[in-house]
């Protein structure tokens, strides 16, 4: 067997799909992402499948990635780390079709028989985030993540730490106790006020704290552990094992948070799990992204003994025109019932693409660019 074609699918809101196809005829399907930089890592999939996959054996996954990653002299990166992720999607979906078993079956077998999940709610006002709180709660969430604030300055005023605490409060107090609260501080916060924000939030009994400290400052986390007995996560804007590995030795990330379209696909995530467990941290997926995206999480989460959590729900784009769900023809694989959702048995990724609307909605304009915040005096924020 060997790759003879492949085509990729800018769709709405914001995602790339990749179509292998093998001269068998077998196809396999992927979501290389950066959301905002879709045309780069579109180009750097291209240069990824003539040089090293036109012709090559794509059951032979691990062969493919190390070809893949270490046939580049300059490597590692979101770009390139994204492109190699959709294509190891893919290549691990036609492997699980070929032998007619989930991805999961060829990772050691589930470690568990459902998937908890949690899900995004916005509002900027602490009233609005407490009544969509109560609302994905109705309909059965039982894990909620909040993003903390927005612009921050290097040293803020009370004012912002107030805002912050409450909007965790609103929360806290229109919500039973068994409803779990993670708050996401996104990079946005310097390590100053990270500090500051974690200690005040701490009697808030938060789930995690995620990203609060850009990547690049990740060698803080165990100051701002110091101040806090709120577990830490890290790890959406991570993108290989390398990266991982100094935030998973010094002890104080007690979970990270690989992206299955971001860190390397399936054969990187995978690997990132095992050294999370050697050092006691759990995983907690992350996956604001489209359904190709979700199913291969949904296979890491299967098989791996210390899964936490997956992010659920596309709430995140909802101010796209098209229905996620219509690009795929078995939606219910992604159906939540009490915060849980079902271990696909289908072959591959589980999902099966309902090509002709991939292609109809291919020929909208899906560019897509993060805002430009900034502050007060006119310097660039974080987003």
């Amino acid at each position: 067997m060997e790759i003879i074609d492949y085509e990729m699918f800018q769709v709405p809101p914001r995602w790339l799909f990749l179509k292998i196809t093998t001269d068998e005829g077998v196809v396999g399907w992927g979501e290389p992402l950066v959301e905002g930089s879709t045309r780069t890592v579109k180009q750097a999939v291209t240069d990824l499948m003539d040089q090293f996959l036109m012709g090559a054996d794509p059951l032979r996954i691990e062969d493919n990635w190390q070809s893949m990653y270490r046939g580049i002299f300059y490597r590692g990166g979101p770009i390139l780390m994204a492109a190699i992720a959709g294509i190891d999607q893919a290549l691990w979906d036609i492997k699980g079709r070929v032998l007619d078993v989930p991805v999961y079956d060829l990772l050691g077998g589930r470690t568990r028989d459902r998937l908890k999940v949690f899900r995004w709610i916005g509002g900027k006002r602490p009233d609005d985030v407490a009544t969509e709180a109560e609302s994905m709660v109705e309909a059965g969430y039982d894990v909620l993540k909040i993003d903390a604030a927005e612009r921050v300055a290097h040293v803020d005023t009370p004012d912002t730490i107030t805002h912050v605490v409450d909007r965790i409060a609103e929360i806290r107090s229109s919500v039973d106790d068994d409803v779990r609260i993670a708050v996401d501080f996104r990079g946005r916060i310097s390590v100053a006020m990270a500090k500051r924000l974690a200690d005040t939030i701490d009697p808030y009994q938060i789930m995690f704290i995620e990203e609060p400290t850009p990547p690049e400052k990740v060698s803080h986390l165990p100051e701002i552990a110091k101040h806090t007995t709120t577990p830490i996560a890290t790890g959406d804007r991570l993108y290989n094992r390398w990266q991982f590995d100094p935030v998973l030795r010094d002890g104080n990330v007690d979970i990270v948070q690989p992206n299955l379209s971001h860190t390397g696909g399936i054969s990187e995530v995978h690997r990132i799990a095992s050294s999370a467990e050697t050092s006691g941290a759990a995983v907690a997926l992350n996956c604001p992204h489209g359904p190709i995206a979700m199913a291969a999480a949904m296979q890491i989460a299967s098989c791996i003994s210390n899964f936490l959590v997956l992010e659920h729900g596309f709430a995140i784009d909802q101010n796209s025109s098209s229905e996620v769900y219509n690009y795929i023809q078995n939606d219910s694989v992604f159906q939540m019932e009490d915060g849980y959702v079902e271990i696909p048995e289908r072959p591959g990724l589980g999902v099966d693409i309902d090509e002709s609307t991939v292609r109809d909605l291919a020929q909208e304009n899906a560019n897509w660019n993060n805002p430009l915040w900034r502050h007060k005096d006119g310097s660039v924020a974080e987003w």
